[in-house]
């Protein structure tokens, strides 16, 4: 592990004397370094596992020879947050094929159906067990391959904490299960079983995660550690801001999870620093910038996957000490969940109503809580940061990934983008915790495709557009600047977005 950076301060040499004391509370487990009435009690498992996830060794093990043994090779992951995003590295990183299911978009779960269910392995990971994007997908998947004259039980194994809802029922019913350590929250998990499990399936020798991520380990107890360097500079080289760049680096997709790591752990209280996922570094990006090959950054972090996680792990802990936040809770992702279930009861009790838009032609429909009339004017409004939240398909309609960079680059400020409602598990927190200084960009639109859910009273495509309204709900009942441009036709309404800031 290597770090280089630029910006050096007399400052932060009392900062990381703080920090490497506080480092040794971390390797002591004391949970009190962040307050007495936090989560952290029963969340520090994260700090013994590169050392105790080499139990699950012999378990992966045979679980990895069962697969082979029955040519199981299209392995499926449904997960969300902390159960996707670090797997979903992995396999970028080693070059391994992974399907990752972190959506409730109609077409996008099509997509991610193996071309032949009899040689798959689907992934169900939820910590809580009850979440409820990874439920319906299980009841999917069991549905699917039901139908095609398959046991559901010979293809689907389950990660899950010891006695959730989905580890009772899961067992019962004659499921494949991994428990995870219960003292480990879901952003913190990477080297648990929520990332080694798929990592094993996959073809990944899971040892050298451990081994990469023990060796970091042993640094940051010494002083001036790279942990503590790194902390000292996200805390005073930047008020909320900061850049993550991996393009190029052999860790292809680590900013997408360290950006779910700091701004959910970060991101309460009204402070936090808020990750922008870049894809170069130009005038518009001008912040602090992260970047994990030598370029033009402020920081350079040199490490193999192992060491990444650990790492930022440890940073966003020590970070999280001198902002005085919790890192391991987040309270207010719960407040969109609510009002998802909410509209979901109103839609399927035919009780909802729509709102009219402030404006429409044949192609979007424009909703907001600010006296303007489309997305230009929007832009103009004095904020810190744009938020772009697409509710569309992830594989399909990717162009409009392309949004983000040309709002930064036309109005000169930070944008962040996230698939919905993969998002809500990662910067949604920050969102409603976070500084109250962004204004936000959902992109919605009528699904092309549907699926019922079975057992429940809605579909894919109902409870996806629940989860984007009750999103939209709980950044305007705070006042927020919130603007919708719902698609009636994706293809041509991408397409104009785009071609508006060209």
């Amino acid at each position: 592990m290597r770090i280089n950076s630029r910006e050096k301060s007399a400052n932060n040499l009392d900062i990381i004397a703080k920090l490497d004391s506080a480092s040794l509370r971390i390797t002591a487990k004391d949970h009190t370094l962040w307050g007495d009435n936090t989560e952290a009690k029963n969340r520090l498992g994260w700090v013994d596992l590169p050392t105790k996830s080499r139990e699950l060794l012999p378990q992966l093990d045979a679980l990895s020879a069962w697969a082979r043994s029955k040519n199981l090779i299209e392995i499926v992951l449904c997960g969300m947050g902390g159960s996707s995003l670090a797997p979903e590295v992995i396999a970028a990183t080693y070059g391994k094929k992974l399907t990752v299911l972190d959506s409730t978009d109609p077409a996008q779960i099509l997509n991610a159906v193996p071309q032949d269910l009899a040689k798959s392995i689907i992934i169900i990971g939820s910590k809580s067990g009850t979440t409820i994007e990874t439920r319906s997908h299980f009841a999917f998947f069991i549905e699917l391959l039901t139908q095609a004259n398959l046991s559901p039980t010979d293809h689907i194994v389950i990660i899950t904490d010891p006695n959730t809802p989905l580890d009772s029922s899961a067992r019962n019913e004659g499921y494949k299960v991994i428990s995870a350590n219960p003292d480990v929250g879901g952003r913190f998990s990477a080297l648990s079983a929520f990332g080694l499990v798929p990592a094993a399936l996959i073809g990944v020798d899971i040892s050298v995660l451990l081994d990469d991520a023990q060796e970091a380990l042993l640094k940051f107890s010494q002083e001036n550690s790279p942990a503590s360097q790194i902390a000292a500079l996200l805390f005073s080289g930047t008020e909320q801001i900061v850049n993550f760049c991996d393009l190029k680096s052999q860790t292809p997709g680590l900013s997408d999870w360290i950006e779910q790591l700091i701004a959910e752990s970060t991101g309460k209280n009204q402070v936090g620093r808020l990750p922008v996922v870049v894809d170069s570094v130009g005038s518009s990006e001008d912040n602090l910038t992260i970047g994990f090959i030598d370029g033009d950054f402020d920081l350079v972090v040199h490490a193999t996957l192992g060491e990444h996680f650990i790492l930022w792990e440890w940073v966003t802990a020590l970070l999280c000490y001198l902002l005085k936040v919790d890192p391991f809770n987040q309270p207010n992702v719960t407040e969109a969940k609510d009002r998802t279930s909410k509209i979901l009861v109103e839609i399927t009790n035919n009780q909802f109503i729509n709102e009219n838009p402030i404006f429409e032609d044949n192609e979007i429909a424009v909703y907001t809580n600010r006296n303007v009339k489309n997305l230009s004017e929007f832009l103009q409004l004095p904020i810190n940061y744009f938020a772009v939240m697409a509710y569309l398909t992830r594989g399909n309609d990717d162009e409009i990934t392309k949004l983000r960079a040309l709002i930064s680059k036309n109005t000169r400020k930070p944008t962040t983008f996230g698939w919905g409602p993969r998002f809500l598990h990662s910067t949604g927190q920050f969102h409603k915790g976070g500084q109250p200084n962004g204004a936000f960009i959902q992109i919605t639109s009528d699904s092309l495709v549907d699926i019922q859910i079975p057992n429940q009273h809605y579909s894919f495509a109902q409870l996806i557009m629940a989860q984007a309204l009750g999103d939209a709900k709980a950044l305007t009942e705070r006042n927020l600047p919130l603007i919708r441009l719902h698609l009636k036709n994706r293809s041509t309404g991408i397409t104009k977005l785009i071609n508006d800031f060209n």
